[in-house]
């Protein structure tokens, strides 16, 4: 029994000991995880927020280079016919939004679904004023519906997505 007694005495306090060395090195090592995980994100950060900053840029670019007006000054010329320039203004705003597509990751699905709806909104527009007009007209006649049409929108979807990507930037400024 004094056997027992005696090796408590010296095992009892060597756990303490050991149990104490395991709670010190388990702090240190999430201590060290959590100084890790922050200078990740810091330099995570550094990176990340150019690149968001980037992909604004070019969506804002995006809408405003699709937008009706600017799309139709951009590409008429008066040597096409209605159905040529409705070609390629469809053309043209497929290219620019294919050609930023991959900027999507910068933004909010919410975001990046104001931007889809502005560009179908625009081919929607330029499809329904081909409608009005005679494939043989001259590209003029097709300019001046598109802008009629334009003019007479109620909710502009270029304007809301335009917004939503600022609103969504500058919450990183």
């Amino acid at each position: 029994m004094e056997y027992i007694f005696a090796l408590l005495k010296i095992v009892l306090p060597a756990g303490l000991v050991i149990y104490a060395m395991y709670l010190v090195i388990i702090s240190f090592i999430r201590k060290e995880r959590e100084d890790r995980l922050i200078d990740f994100k810091t330099q995570n950060t550094k990176v990340v927020i150019p690149l968001k900053l980037q992909a604004g840029e070019r969506l804002c670019l995006l809408l405003e280079r699709i937008s009706p007006n600017n799309l139709v000054r951009r590409l008429n010329d008066p040597t096409y016919t209605a159905g040529e320039l409705h070609g390629l203004l469809l053309q043209e705003v497929r290219n620019e939004f294919n050609h930023n597509f991959s900027q999507q990751l910068y933004f909010s699905d919410e975001t990046w679904e104001s931007i889809r709806n502005a560009v179908e909104e625009v081919i929607s527009l330029i499809n329904s004023a081909m409608q009005d007009v005679s494939v043989d007209d001259k590209s003029v006649v097709l300019a001046k519906k598109v802008f009629q049409l334009s003019l007479g929108r109620k909710n502009d979807g270029i304007s809301f997505a335009l917004t939503k990507v600022k609103d969504e930037i500058r919450f990183y400024l």
